[in-house]
């Protein structure tokens, strides 16, 4: 916007979010959405909810034999038969086993979840942030961002190794063996000792999620450079 003389007026900048505007993105708070800083926040989140789901998926096949076929169950259904093979003393055995299988792989599963679900919470707060541009009016934040996102990917990494660290224990198990000879030798199958689709979900949608951090973290960096150099220039007041 200018003025009479032709001057560009400070503090003037795109029009604020209106229902009738032509383009969300070009207003003043959700232009910042078109940043690559969002992008990364968005593509966090995303990843983060992803971990959240496969987590939960990790969590709840943990369990095994669930019950006598006059009752029912799920792998009653699932592998088409009755349990046949599972009475008296072998029921009781899958049924501790299977017990002491999910004490051992639960925890991990848990953990998970609550990382994820913390990740989900933390991108969109910065999200937030972001659009309600208290960057641009107080640009320490950018750095203090960038130190959280950074913080955020090594913590994930450590995170991670542990993730794969657990679950192979668990895997390598004693229980897990045992477990998995029992229902091989009644004919039913899917209670192998290794990790499944799910848990290998998690771990690489993990290692996308640290690089989309570190990349966040670069490019607050690299906004906090761009907003000093902006508001060093009074015709330019406006968020990059």
């Amino acid at each position: 916007m200018a003025d009479g003389s032709g001057r560009a007026v400070p503090g003037a900048g795109p029009p604020r979010c209106r229902s009738d505007s032509p383009g969300l993105l070009e207003c003043r708070r959700c232009r910042y959405l078109r940043t690559g800083r969002a992008c990364c926040q968005l593509l966090g989140a995303l990843l983060a909810a992803l971990i959240l789901v496969c987590s939960s998926v990790s969590y709840g096949s943990a369990g095994g034999y669930t019950g006598v076929p006059g009752q029912g169950g799920i792998y009653y259904y699932a592998y088409g038969g009755a349990y046949s093979g599972f009475s008296g003393a072998d029921g009781e055995k899958a049924q501790q086993l299977d017990r002491r299988f999910t004490e051992l792989k639960v925890p991990v599963a848990r953990a998970a979840m609550a990382v994820g679900g913390a990740l989900t919470v933390f991108s969109c707060a910065l999200i937030l942030a972001g659009v309600a541009r208290i960057p641009w009016r107080f640009p320490a934040w950018l750095l203090l961002e960038c130190v959280l996102d950074a913080g955020v990917a090594v913590g994930l990494l450590v995170a991670l190794y542990y993730f794969f660290h657990h679950l192979l224990g668990v895997y390598e198990s004693s229980v897990c063996k045992e477990r998995a000879q029992l229902y091989q030798s009644k004919g039913y199958r899917g209670f192998g000792c290794s990790m499944h689709g799910a848990e290998i979900a998690a771990g690489l949608l993990g290692c996308a999620a640290v690089v989309a951090f570190l990349l966040s973290a670069g490019l607050a960096v690299r906004a906090y450079r761009t907003v000093h150099k902006l508001k060093r220039k009074p015709e330019h007041m406006q968020q990059p």
